[in-house]
């Protein structure tokens, strides 16, 4: 073996070495739970530490809002100031996101309900419209389950019964950091503009990705953005969403962007008209309607919140 083989394999080796380094501190790496937005408060939980805002009227009926995959307590920003006016509203950082702890493991959505059924129970909080955009409406299925005093109806914003897999609608660039090894490495170096990018597919084509949504991606650890998905896959395809709420006492109200480009939108609404759930869909929105169209969004969520709430024994009404 020549002198300049030799080195090119050093290179190479140390190359892969550097990239297992990398990959390993990389899945580890957790962050504590900071105050990211105005009015949060940080929640010691037992399940981890959850960063909240309350807001409204304390006697108000109570809304909870859950965000979606990579996003945060801003993501409601702009429907907040409209259901405050008559709601207690609690928004909520899930696990390894947002201001929330951020831990190297535990991001089933079994986990990320239990915290949030935590938080309710220490705010005092039950009886609630609960609000879950894109995982947020699996968060929510979930708390249903697990802690149905604390539901008392469930919308839910751009969240399929099945979830067909975030990484298969990305960019390529944004798919590959879901890879082994090579995703921690791009986690690194992916630059905003790719990360803007990535993040385009939650909107409807041509809608400009706010800065803010770049700097909360920007706060995730990578075992929170690479165990997210699979935590949503494995509930998803145990049990889809539609048969879980399938005669529930429990309202059930699912919005769709029209302009979706993750989901079919009308299959999808199919599905939970199909248990008797009310049903929207929003023209001039994509994946996240409770930002490209928040007065409507709100208006919608306010009037569903108005709606009776659960009757013990009862299904969640008939298909139609």
């Amino acid at each position: 073996m020549g002198r300049k083989t030799k080195i090119a394999v050093g290179v190479v080796v140390a190359l892969i070495a550097l990239l297992g380094l990398n990959a390993l501190i990389t899945s580890g790496e957790t962050k504590g739970a900071e105050v990211t937005v105005a009015g949060g408060r940080i929640l010691e939980l037992p399940g981890g530490d959850m960063q909240v805002v309350d807001r409204g009227p304390r006697r108000g009926a109570p809304i909870v809002l859950i965000h979606g995959f990579t996003g945060a307590i801003d993501w409601w920003d702009r429907m907040m100031p409209l259901l405050r006016r008559r709601h207690r509203v609690i928004a909520v950082d899930l696990l390894g996101h947002g201001g929330s702890e951020k831990p190297d493991a535990g991001y089933s959505m079994e986990n990320q309900a239990q915290l949030v059924s935590e938080a309710l129970r220490r705010l005092g909080v039950r009886d609630a419209t609960v609000v879950g955009h894109s995982l947020g409406g699996i968060v929510a299925t979930a708390l249903g389950e697990a802690a149905p005093e604390l539901v008392a109806r469930i919308a839910i914003i751009d969240q399929a019964p099945e979830n067909n897999g975030y990484g298969a609608h990305l960019p390529l660039t944004a798919a590959l950091t879901f890879m082994p090894v090579i995703g921690e490495a791009l986690w690194r170096a992916t630059p905003d503009f790719a990360i803007e990018d990535g993040l385009g597919v939650g909107f409807a084509p041509g809608f400009e990705v706010p800065d803010e949504f770049v700097e909360d991606f920007r706060r995730l650890t990578y075992s929170a953005y690479d165990g997210s998905p699979e935590a949503e896959d494995a509930y998803t395809d145990a049990v889809p969403l539609d048969e879980r709420l399938r005669g529930r006492s429990v309202p059930l109200l699912a919005i769709f962007g029209a302009e979706e480009q993750i989901y079919d939108s009308e299959e999808a609404l199919a599905a939970y008209a199909a248990i008797g759930a009310e049903t929207k869909l929003v023209a001039g929105a994509g994946h996240s309607p409770n930002v490209e169209r928040p007065a409507l969004t709100a208006a919608l969520v306010m009037h569903f919140a108005r709606s009776p709430g659960k009757k013990k024994g009862r299904p969640n009404g008939r298909p139609r």
